[in-house]
């Protein structure tokens, strides 16, 4: 049984995101049989090849329950039990489809998270998604940094490549590679776009810049 952390990534709005907030989605887990009664499954998440977060799933009658590790920041660690409901709506062409009841509000879900101590859903953990508030340029940058992840190279656009991850195959490498430049590429065309427009409605914009002690006006363009 492994642990789950507090820190997860935050958007420019201050907000976590559900990318980086362990999501536990319940299609997932029923597609790997996590909630057939008498078994129990194991579930991680991984960056970077990299194990950040385990737990262990028990599926019960109408309710699985969650096994974690839960170390706060600064603080000794604590194993969680957290029991989750569950319930099943009819499929149109027949069967059933499985949801989580949100442990805080109850509502159906089909993914909670763990950030924090317990798993909820997103609106309960005030969880937003990457996309939310973007501009065309960062939301490229963010999908390229997506794919930075994988190549284990440091995040940024700017840093610019790295090398091919060791086991991965250069098929791989060389067609991450290839989406990493497309969204380089639009990331900085949009940027560059949204600066000339910037230009366009306001103009030279007027800057003091110091010359032996004296401020002298000058044009920037």
């Amino acid at each position: 049984m492994g642990g789950i952390g507090s820190g997860q990534q935050e958007t420019y709005s201050g907000k976590e995101t559900t990318e980086d907030s362990m999501p536990l989605d319940i299609r997932r887990l029923h597609r790997i049989g996590g909630l057939l009664r008498g078994r129990s499954v194991g579930w991680e998440w991984t960056v970077n090849d990299r194990v950040v977060g385990s737990i262990r799933i028990y599926p019960g009658i109408g309710t699985v329950t969650l096994v974690y590790k839960y170390t706060p920041r600064g603080l000794p660690s604590e194993v969680i039990h957290q029991p989750v409901a569950l319930t099943t709506t009819p499929c149109a062409l027949g069967g059933s489809r499985s949801w989580f009841l949100c442990p805080a509000c109850g509502k159906r879900v089909a993914v909670i998270y763990g950030t924090g101590r317990l798993f909820a859903c997103r609106q309960c953990k005030g969880l937003a998604y990457s996309s939310q508030g973007e501009s065309a340029d960062d939301r490229a940058a963010r999908r390229a940094d997506r794919l930075r992840k994988k190549l284990g190279w440091e995040l940024g656009i700017l840093n610019g490549p790295g090398l091919k991850a060791k086991g991965m195959h250069w098929r791989t490498f060389k067609r991450l590679l290839a989406q990493h430049e497309h969204f380089v590429s639009e990331s900085l065309a949009c940027m560059t776009k949204r600066l000339g427009l910037l230009h366009d409605r306001f103009g030279d914009i007027e800057v003091d810049v110091p010359v032996g002690g004296k401020s002298v006006s000058q044009n920037r363009p």
